[in-house]
């Protein structure tokens, strides 16, 4: 059995892609990111090969690219492109190969007419892992996220937390949002391929994401 998940945040900024370096090196997984956008400034494809030490082979390309910092939705506007979800397909891995797949802004950033960041995940059939800061504020961001992802009929797998950790914030989520908090990725000094293996393990339940 291989661990494939979709990894979604509560918002831009939360530490999606320094969370899915952390699994593709723990796990020692493929990365995707099928939307990306800001490329004037580079790619989370770039980024996570960089930190997780992947090889470039072991990086799917995107299935859009757009050059400004802007909503999906917008930037695919000003490119004059349709985000077709007919051509965003999961690639072609062995069956026991493991994939983070890792999702634009928030939950429900919108993608295009009537698409949002939950239909490409419902389109894709990843269970879901939900990044969330753990300091002031997360618990309602936490908690609105929960129930975007299950209105979308979604299998989350659990949330990940990142910062300093607090135990409060924590078990509010778990207790108020019925989820398992799977771990928690604190501040690290410096973020490289062994202090993510090492911050998973010491923060992580492997059991947890199966394979």
């Amino acid at each position: 059995m291989s661990s494939r998940f979709f990894v979604t945040g509560t918002d831009t900024g939360v530490g999606k892609t320094v969370v899915s370096a952390l699994l593709c090196a723990a796990l020692d997984a493929f990365y995707w990111k099928p939307i990306q956008t800001g490329t004037r400034e580079g790619t989370d494809r770039s980024t996570v090969q960089r930190l997780a030490q992947l090889s470039r082979a072991r990086t799917v390309p995107e299935a859009y690219r757009f050059a400004p910092s802007i909503s999906p939705h917008l930037a695919a506007q000003r490119a004059g492109v349709h985000i077709d979800l007919r051509r965003v397909k999961l690639p072609h891995l062995r069956r026991f190969e493991n994939l983070i797949v890792e999702g634009a802004g928030g939950t429900l950033v919108p993608i295009g007419g009537k698409l949002l960041m939950t239909s490409l995940m419902r389109h894709l059939g990843l269970p879901v892992l939900l990044v969330t800061r753990t300091t002031l504020g997360t618990i309602n961001h936490t908690l609105l996220s929960l129930a975007a992802l299950r209105a979308a009929h979604l299998d989350i797998r659990g949330v990940i937390m990142v910062g300093k950790p607090n135990g409060e914030n924590r078990r509010a989520i778990e207790h108020y949002g019925n989820v398992e908090v799977l771990g928690v990725v604190p501040q690290l000094k410096q973020i490289e391929r062994q202090a993510l293996r090492k911050a998973f393990r010491r923060n992580f339940d492997r059991e947890a994401f199966g394979g």
